[in-house]
């Protein structure tokens, strides 16, 4: 091969380098934030089955911020997905078209997925679809997290 053809395929394979590498760090600091939760009553030890800050204004505040340091990154900013993963709008929108008896139902076991897998991650076939965050988050902000992205459903 001649010296400018060599020239410009290295020229090339650094160019694509380049821009490989700029889309690792695209979602920036992937290493979870600490979650300032004093505002909010303590919860305890034992994790509650259901969220006990549904509607809770401060706690959602909490999970605005909490959300935005680490979640927004793969779920989307104000929890508006791009498509990396799920839309966490759309979570338990069904349950709020079920009449009150139903609704309750559907809406614990939402919050017991939503906690499970926030709590647990998810992963399948050996790749990491969600990081588990069990001892970097606690109950009250995973609780205010799942408040706030209750504020976001579409209508």
């Amino acid at each position: 091969m001649s010296n400018p053809i060599r020239i410009a395929l290295r020229t090339l394979m650094c160019a694509a380098a380049l821009v490989l590498s700029g889309a690792a760090f695209a979602h920036g600091d992937v290493t979870p934030q600490a979650v300032d939760t004093s505002a909010l009553k303590s919860l305890g030890e034992t994790w509650k089955a259901e969220n006990p800050y549904r509607g809770d204004k401060a706690a959602i505040k909490v999970g605005s911020s909490a959300f935005a340091q680490n979640c927004a990154r793969c779920h989307g900013i104000d929890a508006i997905s791009g498509g990396i993963a799920p839309d966490l709008r759309m979570l338990d929108r069904d349950c709020a078209t079920m009449a009150d008896d139903r609704q309750k139902a559907c809406r614990a076991e939402m919050d017991e997925y939503f906690a499970t897998t926030v709590r647990k991650g998810r992963v399948r076939n050996g790749a990491v679809y969600m990081p588990p965050f069990e001892g970097i988050l606690q109950q009250e902000a995973v609780w205010a997290i799942k408040a706030y992205i209750e504020t976001r459903r579409p209508d």
